[in-house]
């Protein structure tokens, strides 16, 4: 079959057409309804990625929220210990306070068996004080007066007491052993009772000693004002541990709100997720379509490029004689355009590989890779004399080939947007950092790349721009490209979880900032 057509070709006369307008303007349809769906598609992708992006900013925004929710719980746990410790120390001071008494009434036990002995030997002086029996009535009518007074603050003390007793039984563990205090203390009152009794028979002839059972009676009021002021005390205690009781209610009602909350937002985070999985599984249908494409366009659109190209060539050589010089021009513009397209479907191609790719780390030297490139762009470097200073020795995790490409491209810019007047320099520096940038704030090491040169630069206005697809700032007839290089130099940085930067001034070069996870 294909001799036939070969025969056939040379019986057409060679003024006639070799290719009919039909199948020109089929390819050319075919071309461009290609590159409508391939810019189609590339939009979908930056739309979807950018979505993506998004979604990863609020799942960190809310991963920050909850880690300073559990914060806040921790220091809310933290408060409580420390209440809880509070309340334990006031309950050590009322067992202090609850010994304090025990030891008062034990000291007034003793006073009690001290006047016990006094009344011994009060019995036997009586025998020598008979007579002044007649001055001791008028003086037992004021003690019996006397006697009833301290009956009465007996009694009041009886009720305070009582009192006390009540109040103990609404506080703690504690409380009992203080009621059984305050039974002893009312069980020694009684026995008082009782001995004052036998002290008004006995006092009819007492009245020297009632000199000292004031000084003693004096002193049970100023314990019994300690005793008084010790409630006080434990009252004020009481009233504190009610308001720690109620500001720990409180912070439990903070916290079951906090816990609602965090449940809210663990649902909500939930949704985003499957959301997430969702758009990656989109993200991989739209990575099966562009593989289709990148099929597509490794064949069926550099089949007829190749055709164009080599037919082109032979109209060229072949009918050169016979062209004219318009005619030679167009066919030179042809040539040119099709090296262009050429170019560009290899950029497209490599910017597909870069995102469906498998990716490979391995724990590479980078001064590998840079000797590498160095090595691949030597003619270049050599034509224009450049100078290339390197320094640093980092290694880090990364995809060789993607990495190699990387490189290539910054340094093969560096020397194509170079001046005339001053010959290219070129350093390349790596360092390990901890990146302060806004877009990577992290406590990880980082390998930081730092590719700079002296050549035409560009306005810093367009600094966030350098990095699109088919962005051009530069006359195309003097820098020749296709704007996709630094786009996949952005995506390989991405590919490798890091971050690239460019800064630059016009008529003062360029610097481009990589960071690069050493792990």
């Amino acid at each position: 079959m294909r001799q036939k057509n070969m025969s056939e070709k040379k019986i057409i006369p060679a003024d006639e057409n070799t290719f009919p307008d039909k199948n020109k303007t089929n390819h050319n349809d075919e071309l461009l309804l290609v590159n409508k769906r391939l810019a189609q598609q590339i939009e979908e992708r930056k739309k979807r990625a950018a979505e993506l992006i998004i979604a990863n900013k609020e799942l960190a925004f809310q991963n920050k929220e909850k880690e300073k929710r559990a914060a806040e719980l921790v220091i809310a746990n933290t408060e409580l210990a420390y209440q809880n410790q509070e309340k334990e120390d006031r309950a050590a001071e009322l067992i202090i306070a609850n010994k304090e008494l025990t030891f008062q009434n034990q000291e007034k036990g003793k006073r009690a068996a001290e006047l016990v002995i006094a009344n011994t030997e009060l019995a036997y002086q009586n025998k020598e004080k008979e007579k002044r029996a007649a001055e001791l009535l008028i003086a037992n009518a004021e003690l019996a007066y006397q006697n009833q007074e301290k009956e009465d603050r007996a009694a009041e003390l009886v009720i305070a007491n009582t009192e006390l007793a009540y109040q103990n039984k609404e506080k703690q563990k504690r409380a009992d052993e203080l009621s059984i205090a305050n039974s002893e203390l009312l069980f020694q009152n009684k026995e008082k009772e009782k001995r004052a009794a036998e002290l008004v028979i006995a006092n009819t002839e007492l009245a020297y000693q009632n000199q000292e059972k004031e000084d003693r009676a004096a002193e049970l009021v100023i314990a019994n004002k300690e005793l008084t002021f010790q409630n006080k005390e434990k009252e004020k205690r009481a009233a504190e541990l009610v308001i720690a009781n109620k500001e720990l209610a409180y912070q439990n009602k903070e916290k079951e709100k906090r816990a609602a909350e965090l449940l809210i937002a663990n649902t909500e985070l939930t949704f985003q997720n499957n959301e997430k999985e969702k758009r990656a599984a989109e993200l991989i249908l739209a990575n099966n379509e562009l593989e289709a494409f990148t099929y597509i366009s490794s064949h069926h659109l550099q089949e007829p490029l190749r055709k164009i190209q080599v037919f082109a060539d032979r109209i060229s050589t072949d009918e050169h004689q016979n062209l004219t010089d318009k005619g030679k021009y167009y066919f030179e513009r042809i040539e040119v355009a099709a090296f262009h397209m050429q170019a560009l479907i290899n950029d497209l191609l490599t910017y597909s590989r870069t995102s469906v790719t498998e990716k490979k780390f391995e724990n590479v030297n980078l001064n590998t890779i840079i000797d590498k490139v160095l090595e691949d762009l030597k003619k270049e470097i050599i034509t224009k004399k450049a100078i290339v200073e390197i320094s640093g020795n980092c290694s880090a995790f990364i995809i060789p080939s993607q990495f190699h490409q990387l490189i290539y491209n910054l340094v093969s810019n560096s020397l194509k947007f170079s001046t005339k007047e001053k010959a290219p320099h070129i350093t390349i520096e790596s360092v390990y950092t901890k990146p302060t940038t806004k877009k990577n704030k992290s406590s990880a090491d980082y390998c930081h790349i730092i590719i700079s040169d002296n050549g035409i630069g560009f306005d810093p206005q367009f600094e966030s721009r350098v990095f699109e697809m088919f962005q051009q700032l530069n006359n195309k007839t003097d820098y020749k490209g296709t704007g996709i290089g630094l786009a996949i130099s952005k995506k390989i940085v991405e590919n490798h979880n890091g971050v690239i930067t460019a800064t630059g001034k016009l008529h003062h070069g360029a610097k481009f900032d990589i960071y690069i996870p050493v792990v």
